[in-house]
């Protein structure tokens, strides 16, 4: 779906709608929309430029009338010529079918919907998961950022797994929480997202299995299905992935891996219990299935610390363990970083030279800064204070508008509140009528298709007037459909 970041100025003499249509011609004579890209719908489009739908509607029958359009019943509107193709004996070329061609799928519509409206500034976010600007740590930030011009000698590539005074402190870091890995067995990438896709592409042969908590993050991306990697669910309690279908599901589908959050979970909120987390890592020894522990939210914790991490535990090179600086600091730094066997860290180094040739070394200096300094651990007990207004704020929301309706547990830690709603709203139509006033939701079934009646809300990121007026027309909406 294509993306528009303009819109008509109100204030000039020239009619809103020639605007519109002159700014839609423009995009498709010079090319940068083809012959077959698909317009947003009117009402979409109406929202983006902050018009009525009679509007566009107007500037579209214009542009249909010029050639430029055209709409077919149950595929919208289209770009049907161009600048290319009036002016050039031989057609353009069809990009649209080299798109569809394309090894790596597409993201989930909702996916991609949500993607397109998170930049605007009105649109109240429930269901990001980042820190919100109001508890990004500015002035902390300001002295890491002045103190790096005297560390810096150049600029240029680091070696393939990191700059390794950064590799260094993550080892110190690591060990804090009883993980042994040196600076040979860590490895930088541009967050752990990263990591996952190294690992899809360097570690796993197409048509392989992977097993995950059911439901996901994971399920959310394409990642591993673009490489032809096959994703089974195993079934959760209030204490963590279930062990008995760990074993069940790794015999049937011989499967290659298990990614698993341990820690304040992705979406549910979840914390695996120290006995299940020995309980997982002895099957998976015994069943030499490799762990991907992604614990990403692990510094998050709003009560108490959750358990020691898998990665702790292990004693054979089983886990491979992933971390970032995305929630607890900042996602625009895009660091993260891979521990595990140094073989493994070896060949998913030299896949990520042939990528990107290394993260951003100035992000890695400022981490390695964070980390040194000390000022990591002021601003994490800062975050956390920030974090559990915000939770608490959430929670005493719901328990006032969603009573009687909806049903939540009270998470420790992490972003996220796993809300289920009654059986009889419509995942879609709740979206698209929380949208119409503003309101950006995650729905649950992003994370497994038969999460049909949750959201994962997250309490990380709106600002708390928002979060409330966000809750609030979010319960008068599900009472609405519930009638």
């Amino acid at each position: 779906m294509i993306q528009i970041d303009w819109k008509p100025d109100k204030s000039l003499a020239t009619p809103v709608y020639i605007q519109i249509k002159d700014f839609i011609k423009e995009k498709i004579e010079t090319g940068q929309w083809t012959v077959g890209t698909r317009i947003p719908a009117q009402r979409a489009l109406a929202q983006l430029f902050g018009v009525n739908r009679s509007t566009v509607v107007l500037a579209c029958e214009e542009l249909i009338a010029e050639g430029l359009l055209e709409g077919k019943s149950g595929q919208g509107t289209r770009v049907k010529n161009n600048t290319w193709s009036l002016l050039s004996s031989a057609p353009p070329p069809d990009w649209n079918q080299y798109i569809k061609r394309g090894a790596h799928q597409p993201n989930l519509p909702t996916i991609q919907d949500i993607n397109r409206w998170e930049p605007l500034p009105h649109i109240i976010r429930l269901g990001t998961g980042e820190p919100s600007p109001e508890i990004f740590p500015q002035e902390l930030m300001a002295q890491i950022l002045h103190r790096l011009p005297a560390k810096i000698q150049s600029l240029g590539y680091e070696e393939g797994k990191g700059l390794y005074p950064l590799r260094e402190e993550l080892s110190k870091h690591l060990q804090s929480i009883g993980i042994a890995a040196s600076p040979s067995s860590i490895m930088i990438v541009s967050g752990a997202l990263q990591a996952l896709q190294l690992i899809s592409i360097g570690l796993l042969r197409r048509n392989s299995t992977i097993l995950l908590e059911k439901p996901s993050y994971l399920k959310s991306l394409n990642l591993f299905p673009s490489s032809g990697i096959n994703m089974v669910g195993i079934p959760m309690d209030e204490y963590g992935i279930q062990i008995p279908f760990v074993k069940q599901q790794k015999k049937k589908h011989n499967a290659s891996l298990l990614y698993t959050i341990p820690s304040f979970h992705n979406p549910t909120g979840t914390v695996m219990s120290l006995e299940r987390r020995k309980q997982l890592l002895q099957a998976c020894e015994e069943g030499q299935l490799p762990i991907i522990e992604d614990d990403v939210y692990r510094e998050l914790w709003l009560d108490e610390p959750p358990p020691p991490p898998l990665k702790a535990m292990d004693k054979h090179g089983t886990v491979l363990y992933l971390g970032s600086i995305s929630k607890a600091l900042a996602p625009g730094l895009r660091i993260g970083w891979v521990a595990g066997p140094e073989p493994v860290i070896d060949r998913l180094a030299d896949i990520k030279m042939q990528t990107d040739y290394g993260s951003s070394s100035l992000s890695q200096w400022a981490v390695a800064e964070w980390l040194a300094s000390g000022m990591y651990d002021v601003h994490l007990a800062n975050m956390r204070d920030g974090l559990r207004l915000r939770r608490d704020t959430m929670l005493a929301l719901l328990a006032d508008e969603f009573a009687g309706i909806a049903e939540w547990t009270k998470p420790s830690g992490g972003f996220y509140i796993w809300l289920q709603l009654p059986a009889a709203v419509s995942l879609r139509e709740l979206f698209e009528a929380a949208l119409q006033e503003g309101i950006l939701l995650n729905p649950g079934n992003l994370y497994d298709s038969l999460a049909v009646s949750h959201l994962r809300l997250s309490y990380s990121y709106a600002s708390l007037p928002d979060m409330e007026k966000g809750i609030k027309k979010l319960a008068e909406i599900v009472r609405h459909m519930v009638k």
